[in-house]
């Protein structure tokens, strides 16, 4: 099952709107096939292990995170591949939480007569595909939270200088995060501020879409993120009374621009979030500047948070890395379950969940 996870964990951030998932085919205490699902509309991750295991397929078992699916979707339903094979046994890491499927994979094995068991290492099934895993139980993306600063908090100094608060392997590390999340979402005030391209820098990866919280729709024609290869990545939210004048000539350069009604000056996060998991977008990191950080915390939409600290003082005159959440007491503070540390180059990154 290590071994599936380790093939599946390959695709990550090229699957949405599906799974991620790896298929290891054993026999004879020998591995016979490999597989992982690459791409959204390619082959599932059991139909590739059994092809390259062809007839040791037979009597073999196959270990596969996610329950095989049990509908046509895109592709053939992977259990009739299953069963066509020859597989003796199916070891499951998790059930499909996707209603269409959900036990029905497990229930078309046995009644065909192979034998199936579920939920090993299933804890760390559930965390590989927790993107997945919230998008089909509750028509959203999973959102994450990223965060960089100094030890005492700030993410810049009073003068908005904040290149560079941690160093080259935690912005590596956030290059890897882009390659593999979906979108990335900042507030206008960041754009104006440092005119970012939101895009990830490794070789061969892939850019995710660029949201923008832009409420009166400030971000400049010249913004480096507007004026990239696809432009149509590039979506600027903003309240429903912006004059066609000033979003025209943003959508002639290809970026969409999504309206939305304004309460209290601001679109909802909910609203927006809920649109992008229409469109397939399994997860987003937020990447804004301390009101979108306490905007999203305060909005109750944020499922982790990855927080880099960097080993330097900037001091009170700094700029903070979270805004005002009106908390008054110890216990309206929002708690993080946990928590996981780990070292990148000098820098701390704590991990957790909310």
């Amino acid at each position: 099952m290590r071994a599936a996870l380790r093939l599946a964990r390959r695709a990550a951030g090229r699957t949405s709107p599906n799974p991620m998932v790896g298929a290891v085919a054993v026999r004879g205490g020998r591995v016979v096939g490999r597989g992982y699902h690459a791409r959204a509309g390619g082959d599932h991750a059991e139909v590739v292990a059994l092809r390259q295991a062809g007839d040791a397929a037979r009597g073999a078992t196959l270990y596969v995170n996610l329950e095989p699916c049990s509908h046509f979707g895109r592709t053939p339903p992977c259990v009739k591949a299953v069963i066509d094979a020859g597989v003796e046994r199916v070891v499951a890491g998790m059930v499909d939480p996707n209603p269409v499927v959900a036990g029905r994979g497990v229930s078309a094995l046995r009644e065909a007569g192979v034998g199936v068991e579920v939920r090993v290492r299933e804890e760390e099934c559930r965390r590989l595909n927790e993107a997945f895993v919230k998008h089909v139980t509750q028509g959203l993306p999973f959102v994450t939270l990223k965060l960089a600063a100094s030890l005492d908090g700030r993410i810049a100094t009073a003068t908005g200088d904040s290149k560079w608060v941690t160093g080259p392997a935690a912005r590596k590390f956030v290059h890897r995060l882009r390659n593999e999340v979906d979108a990335v979402l900042v507030g206008s005030g960041t754009v104006l501020a440092d005119d970012p391209q939101l895009t990830c820098r490794l070789p061969g990866g892939r850019d995710p879409w660029r949201i923008v919280l832009d409420g009166r729709l400030r971000t400049p024609v010249t913004a480096r993120l507007v004026n990239q290869q696809r432009p149509e990545k590039t979506v600027l939210v903003a309240g429903d009374g912006v004059p066609a004048a000033r979003r025209k000539p943003l959508e002639d350069l290809g970026v969409r621009v999504w309206t939305f009604p304004l309460r209290q000056g601001r679109v909802s996060l909910r609203r927006v979030l809920r649109k992008l998991a229409r469109l397939g977008v399994l997860s987003v990191m937020v990447e804004g500047g301390a009101v979108t950080a306490g905007r999203v915390i305060g909005e109750k939409v944020v499922d982790k948070v990855l927080c880099f600290y960097a080993p330097k003082f900037i001091g009170a005159e700094g700029l903070p890395m979270m805004g005002e959440l009106g908390i008054t007491r110890m216990r309206q503070c929002p708690h993080l379950a946990g928590p996981v540390v780990r070292r990148l180059g000098e820098d701390i990154l704590v991990s957790a969940y909310l």
